[in-house]
Parts: structure tokens; sequence; C-alpha cells
């Protein structure tokens, strides 16, 4: 099986803002290909994000693309980021990337980590 292009529906999504903030990484840091959002095992929650530059998406794969920004998922952690949404915003405080996940039962102080 071959990576998978998908359009963005309402499988994920990403908002203009945190598109921007990617695409002004990826000029940062000379990066070209994708950004995978993935779930890991592990964290405070039970489940952590993925979010790592990479060259090229895996075999399986799906891709999304947001205005030329390409996110690579994979199979199984796309099963817990459906309906996700990838925001960026900042405060006084702090600035960062907020993920909306709604099929995160609980997640934990920092925003990295849930249960699902």
């Amino acid at each position: 099986m071959t990576a998978t292009d998908v359009t963005p529906k309402a499988t994920v999504q990403v908002t203009p803002k945190a598109i921007e903030k990617i695409r002004q990484t990826f000029e940062r840091e000379g990066v070209f290909g994708g950004l995978r959002l993935g779930i890991l095992g592990g964290g405070c929650s039970g489940l952590s994000y993925q979010f790592k530059f990479e060259t090229k998406p895996r075999e399986r794969d799906n891709i999304f693309d947001f205005d030329g920004i390409k996110i690579f998922i994979d199979p199984k952690s796309l099963i817990y980021l459906r309906g996700l949404t990838l925001d960026y915003k900042e405060s006084l405080m702090q600035s960062g990337f907020v993920f909306e996940n709604p099929n995160a039962s609980k997640s934990c102080g920092c925003g990295t980590s849930f249960s699902g």
C-alpha cells in the first residue's frame, strides 16, 4: 500500500495561524517535506502527541495538504486524531501549538498528553 493523499475534510484541521507558523518554521529551519503528527504511548495521561519534521511520508501515511503544508499521519494515529484541530495560540504567558482533540477524554496540564 502507498501513502494516501487526503484533502482536508472533517478528519484533521489546521488553522490558518498554525499553517503560517509551520511555514515560517520550515523556512527558518530549511525543512523540505512535511510535518508528522502522531500518537505515542506515554506521557502524564497515557498517550502523547508526536510532532516532528520529516522529509517524506512513510508508505502507509495519510497525507493532508493545507495551503501547501503537508501533514503526515500514520493509520494507527489517525484513529486518535480524527476530528483534531491543530492551532497556534499566543498570549502574554506563553505561545505554541495547541491540540484540540475531541477524542481526548482527559488531558494533562502541559497539553501534550491525553487519554482517549
